[in-house]
């Protein structure tokens, strides 16, 4: 360790050459990496619905369906267009009332099943089938080839079409997320930093750790729209503190050493053994997060995890090589730092230490509270904006057709003819369903199944299983869908005990069950992991649980602020924020209680040392949080995907809690609960015993 940082020092050129060349397979990797943009595929692949999709792909070909809905066109023009979609890449087939009926036939001697779920009006519903998934890069390609055919007065809804949206606004809005998070850091560093062009190279350094982090995905085949689109932010947020430790530690080196290259080796040593330390904390908090049986967790925890370590390998080789290879330009730029001391508050909790301990305990009512009462929504589709194409298709289709959802039902194909129609018939009878397109519903128990046409015939047969369509009035994740898919379950369960009922209402119902158990693993796995890392840290019983409950404040205050300002969360944010601020921002109660314990072993009193460590502690508690909060904020503000935006507004204005409970109520905590932390911590003052009845013995003359 002690001789790592010489040769680091040594090697910095080489370091400089190499870390920019393996820039040139990180860019490849990154390009190369596919992206999911389809939040329902991270569900457990053992449950039905997950099963009834890789069914739907195996014995029918089709993994994904989107309606067309035309309007103002007659049954010619419609035609042509429909043999134009038929020729486009990866569209099995195109399902229309021509299927069932032939077209010469007038429309008002159409079944009145056959009329009613293809016409209504001026208004005409296709059906079309991909021989890919939902989310895949061939039906993503064969939408937008779609839309290319298509003009005026047509729609194109479905989940295949709003991902395409998804991915096209995603990939135009990530390159303003970095631009936002580069711009708001290096307006913080600049006023909180000595030098204007030190940050420049912090962010160049932080920079190439997230292309590597990015890069490296690859191997991993695929990471979420989401991770890809918060990896960049949120690593800049939580590794800045570790260039900002080695520029503070190589500048008090510089003062006794006159050798630059030799302040900076020691500079490195201490910040590896310091950074590794804080690192451990925020690793863990990500890594939480890998516990979850909905498996985005494991996506962006291992994304992030790799990423935190990247960042601190760059930090004490890249980022020490820049700034001794620009260290004359850096001190021409130098100037006085822009930001207060800060001591006055440190007086203030001082002298105030016990009503600012009572306000902390009152906090937690209505942080409690609003923890618990605010509003999740699991449906991420309907917060999209509304001017993308495929959510005016989706209002197109609520407002024509009464269907905002389309189910899948796969049944036994021996089914009896008689059986069959009876179970449309009741699923058609419940609230909320406009229709229900099946073999028997259309064919009836007198017409023999064989003489259904040979295109229908393709679609709603396939490997032993017959396929039915149900149109629903209702919106995903609503109570009023999960009531009708529990009674849909129950329906086709007395036929046939093997059914599935399948489609994203019904995926989306099993998410909104396993991520109410994944809230409570990743909550109680983050808080236990890192509260074991603050015991081996500090070898101390009563300090884990006295931090874990400052930062677990500033959580239930973060995430209860959602209820007392109306606002609703998506589910993901109320599973994963509280880990991400927990392990991101623990690193700020452990500094200070670090420089409180090394003061009570040089044997000054608690008063004097919570004094110092609170002093010595709050700019750079204060720097980090600001630096958290420039790198999200920003991207909250101006994101148009609804689940990103909530992400990182929580994140921002969670380092900002953070920052303001581990500033005021910590100290506190420390200054009331010395005497427990003393007689619960293994070496935690000199002459513990002599101490403690020393102090005693004041408090009584007091």
């Amino acid at each position: 360790m002690k001789n790592f940082g010489s040769t680091v020092v040594k090697a910095r050129h080489l370091i400089l050459i190499l870390a920019f060349a393996l820039l040139v397979p990180a860019v490849w990797g990154y390009t190369h990496t596919r992206v999911n943009y389809d939040i329902l595929t991270y569900l457990p692949d053992s449950i039905e619905t997950i099963k009834g999709q890789d069914i739907l792909m195996k014995e029918f070909g089709t993994g994904a369906i989107t309606m067309l809905i035309v309007e103002d066109k007659n049954d010619k023009d419609i035609i042509a267009m429909e043999e134009e979609i038929r020729k486009v890449g990866h569209v099995k087939t195109v399902l229309w009332y021509d299927s069932f009926a032939d077209i010469t036939i007038p429309k008002e001697m159409l079944p009145e099943k056959i009329r009613d779920a293809f016409i209504k009006g001026n208004a005409t519903l296709l059906a079309i089938t991909y021989d890919s998934s939902t989310s895949s890069d061939e039906t993503m390609a064969a939408v937008a080839d779609i839309r290319k055919v298509l003009d005026s007065g047509c729609y194109l809804q479905g989940m295949s079409a709003v991902i395409t949206d998804t991915k096209d606004l995603a990939e135009a809005e990530e390159p303003i997320y970095v631009a936002l998070a580069v711009l708001l850091s290096s307006i913080i560093l600049a006023l909180s930093m000595d030098t204007f062009l030190a940050p420049v190279f912090f962010l160049i350094s932080i920079g190439i750790a997230i292309i590597y982090n990015l890069g490296s995905n690859y191997f991993f085949g695929e990471v979420s729209y989401i991770t890809k689109a918060l990896a960049a932010v949120l690593q800049l947020g939580v590794t800045m503190d570790y260039s900002i430790f080695l520029w503070h530690s190589f500048k008090e080196n510089e003062r006794t050493h006159e050798d630059s290259r030799e302040a900076m080796a020691i500079a490195i040593n201490e910040t590896l053994k310091s950074v590794v330390g804080s690192s451990v904390t925020t690793i863990a908090g990500f890594a939480a997060l890998c516990f979850m049986r909905f498996r985005f967790g494991l996506d962006v925890g291992l994304v992030m995890m790799k990423g935190v370590a990247l960042g601190v390998v760059c930090c004490v080789t890249v980022l020490p090589s820049l700034i001794l290879l620009f260290e004359k330009p850096i001190e021409k730029t130098r100037h006085r730092p822009l930001l207060p001391s800060f001591e006055g508050i440190a007086g203030f909790v001082q002298k105030h230490s016990k009503a600012v301990f009572i306000f902390f305990l009152l906090a937690w009512i209505p942080a409690i509270y609003g923890y618990t009462h605010y509003d999740v929504y699991y449906d991420i589709i309907q917060t999209l904006p509304k001017e993308l194409p495929s959510m005016e298709a989706n209002q197109k289709m609520d407002d024509t057709f009464s269907m905002n959802n389309t189910l899948m039902i796969l049944a036994d194909a021996d089914l009896d003819a008689k059986s069959g129609d009876r179970m449309s018939g009741e699923i058609g009878d419940l609230e909320g369903v406009s229709s229900v397109i099946s073999v028997d519903s259309f064919m009836g128990e007198g017409i023999p199944r064989e003489m259904l046409p040979e295109e229908a015939k393709n679609v709603l047969y396939g490997g032993g299983y017959q396929l039915m369509l149900v149109a629903s009035e209702y919106v995903t994740a609503s109570d009023e869908m999960n009531r009708q898919i529990d009674a849909i379950n129950e329906i086709i369960h007395r036929y046939d005990s093997g059914a599935m009922l399948i489609g994203d209402a019904p995926c989306t119902k099993d998410l909104i069950t396993i991520s109410n158990h994944d809230f409570n693993v990743v909550n109680w796995t983050s808080i236990g992991i890192i509260a074991a890392i603050i015991l081996f840290v500090f070898t101390s019983l009563s300090l884990p649980i006295l931090l874990v409950l400052v930062i677990e404040c500033a959580i239930f205050i973060n995430m209860g602020l959602a209820f007392y300002t109306g606002t609703s969360l998506p589910f993901i944010a109320s599973i994963v924020i509280g880990t991400i601020q927990l392990g991101s921002t623990v690193d700020y109660a452990i500094l200070m209680t670090s420089r409180y314990q090394t003061e009570r072993r040089s044997g000054k009193d608690k008063r004097e040392a919570v004094l110092i460590a609170h002093k010595t502690s709050i700019q750079s508690i204060f720097v980090s949080a600001m630096s958290f909060f420039a790198a999200t904020f920003g991207v909250g503000m101006y994101s148009g995907i609804s689940v990103i935006s909530s992400l990182c507004m929580l994140m921002a204005r969670g380092a900002l809690i953070s920052m303001v409970t581990v500033v005021l109520a910590l100290p506190a905590i420390l200054l009331l609960f010395d005497p427990v932390i003393i007689r619960t911590s293994w070496g935690f003052v000199k002459n513990e015993n002599k101490l403690g009845s020393r102090e005693t013995g004041l408090s009584h003359s007091m």
